[in-house]
């Protein structure tokens, strides 16, 4: 007799699923022990379930495959969420199996009960509960193929009684991914030539859509003589080897890139979802191109919309462009990115002896010490600006993280699933210790299933990026204190090889034997809790609200906060 589980490990199989991220438990049974029995595919077993949610997810981004995760009925598959949701709005192919309880008991408010098919509806392109063994393996094959076309998660509601029940239909699934050119109309990519063609001055904002149009899109920068802004998903796939590279806007960002923004008289957005509209001129020409006619306009009023893939639209648009633009607005644009770039370099120096370290100075160490093919992961908040600043990209470094959900926590979890997949590549997670303690057992993850993976904490001791947006807002900074153990010691104690960074002049070598050690290594540094990370275009509002922040600090009886930010942040004025 074949089970409804055997079938689904089956399919999994045949679509060259290598492992499942998970925690077993009584109402998913069925499916663990099916996998044990098939012998191929690895049960990839974590300490939470937010972590296998996380782990599946950057694996599908750096593979670009299906890859899928489980949990157990309530508080088990609930788990999942917040890694699901990170995978979705990251448009990533994720399959969760998200057990339940017995058919007999749903809606008698039976123990661990939920309606996951209620809770995982706003996270994913499709979520089902299959309530009878007849509805497989179809209902199966429609959540694979959802998630692959869609790019986003799919999600199977079983109870435990159907994965054990045995299967009506023992077809093995397989899905092949659709490889579709998609190309605006020929009226729409001539208006959109006759724009380009007139204006004096053209700025590219690149996102996450530009992914494998690398060369593309130096060729029409080129052509249109046109700066390249990056967005920050953008970054790993269009910022190497690219002479029209002037880095990124937005509040990560740096100014330079937000110069080349306000200067154009077109900015041509090429498959990003850049969120904050305070950051697009208000007096240029907008034109977008995305495969999903649905972001059109969605954060800026665009002038013209095009519906196609980044790659094959350029390659249709650059016969139809005149050659021989001034390269003034180009060169303006790359000067200031070479001071801009000078400027942040600068700031990336080491601290006086016994002093917390820099954070600037810890990501430009690492980005020089980690090998060509890294996969560098921050966690969200201060490592992501840090990360988005002083990590270099070539051909094939990846920079990958919560970039469109912003969770906490994600980095070690997400570096799980990327050296899974990739056992042999440098994974580096770039950890703020907030994220870290949040999910610290997937050390204990990292350490069980033999991961080579290096650990390198920002320890600041506080909820760092929140204080600067409490500081921004006029607030004294409160609630955001982290009393924090010895990371490295903690490492120690749970498997890895710890290193403890509290001078600068430690912090090379500290980093080179890490990422040389023969198995998972955490580098704990004490970095300035102080250090600001301002955008590139400071509002008035923010302005006003550094100066409420100074007033209350000092009248709440902490003027020496002021004194530390000050000292820690006196070489930024020049």
């Amino acid at each position: 007799m074949t089970t409804v589980a055997e079938n689904i490990v089956a399919s999994l199989r045949r679509h060259n699923i290598e492992r499942v991220y998970g925690l077993p438990g009584d109402s998913l049974n069925g499916f663990t022990d099916a996998i044990r029995r098939d012998g191929v595919i690895r049960w990839q077993h974590v300490r939470h379930e937010e972590g296998a949610a996380f782990a599946a997810a950057a694996e599908a981004e750096l593979t670009g495959e299906l890859t899928v995760c489980a949990g157990s009925c309530g508080p088990g598959n609930l788990h999942l969420i917040n890694g699901l949701y990170d995978a979705n709005r990251s448009r990533v192919p994720v399959l969760a199996i998200a057990a339940h309880i017995p058919t007999a008991e749903i809606g008698t408010n039976y123990f661990q009960e939920t309606h996951p098919q209620e809770l995982f509806r706003e996270c994913s392109v499709y979520v089902e509960y299959v309530a009878d063994p007849v509805q497989m393996p179809r209902l199966l094959e429609i959540a694979m193929r959802e998630a692959i076309e869609k790019r986003g998660v799919a999600v199977l509601v079983i109870p435990g009684d159907v994965l054990l029940a045995k299967a009506k239909n023992e077809r093995v699934v397989a899905i092949e991914r659709a490889t579709p050119r998609i190309l605006p109309s020929d009226e729409e990519l001539r208006r959109t030539a006759e724009v380009l063609n007139a204006a004096r001055k053209v700025t590219i904002l690149a996102g996450a859509g530009v992914a494998g149009a690398h060369d593309e899109v130096v060729e029409l920068a080129e052509r249109l003589q046109a700066p390249v802004v990056h967005a920050l998903r953008g970054k790993e796939h269009i910022e190497w080897e690219n002479p029209y590279d002037v880095g990124m806007t937005g509040l990560l960002g740096f100014s330079s890139g937000y110069r080349a923004m306000e200067d154009a008289d077109v900015v041509l957005m090429l498959g990003t979802d850049f969120p904050y509209p305070q950051f697009y001129p208000q007096h240029a020409t907008h034109i977008q191109v995305d495969i999903r006619g649905a972001q059109l306009g969605r954060r800026h009023p665009v002038d013209i919309g095009l519906v196609g893939t980044v790659r094959d639209t350029v390659q249709a648009l650059l016969p139809l462009l005149t050659e021989g633009k001034s390269s003034r607005h180009a060169d303006d644009a790359r000067e200031h990115y070479r001071k801009t770039r000078a400027k942040l370099d600068d700031l990336a120096v080491p601290t006086g002896r016994g002093k917390p370290l820099h954070p600037q100075f810890v990501a430009r160490t690492l980005d020089r010490l980690a090998e060509d093919d890294a996969v560098f992961i921050p966690d969200v908040g201060s490592p992501v600006v840090w990360a988005a600043r002083y990590l270099t990209m070539t051909r094939e470094r990846r920079l990958i993280g919560s970039f469109s959900h912003g969770t906490m926590a994600n980095a070690v979890s997400h570096a799980i699933g990327a050296q899974s997949a990739f056992p042999d590549r440098q994974v580096i997670a770039l950890a703020g210790d907030g994220g870290l303690a949040m999910l610290l057992g997937e050390l204990i993850t990292i350490v069980q299933n033999d991961l080579p993976v290096k650990v390198v904490v920002f320890d600041n001791s506080s909820l760092n990026f929140v204080e600067l947006e409490m500081k921004a807002a006029g607030f004294v900074t409160f609630g955001t204190d982290l009393k924090n153990p010895d990371f490295a010691a903690v490492a120690e104690a749970i498997g890895l090889k710890g290193f403890r960074v509290d001078d600068a002049n430690d912090l090379e070598g500290a980093l080179s034997a890490a990422l040389a050690h023969d198995g998972p290594a955490l580098v704990s540094v004490k970095t300035a809790r102080q250090e600001l990370s301002m955008p590139p275009s400071v509002t008035l509002e923010q302005a006003k609200g550094f100066t409420l922040y100074a007033i209350r600090t000092v009248l709440s009886g902490r003027g020496d906060e002021l004194i530390d930010l000050a000292a820690t942040n006196f070489r930024q004025l020049f």
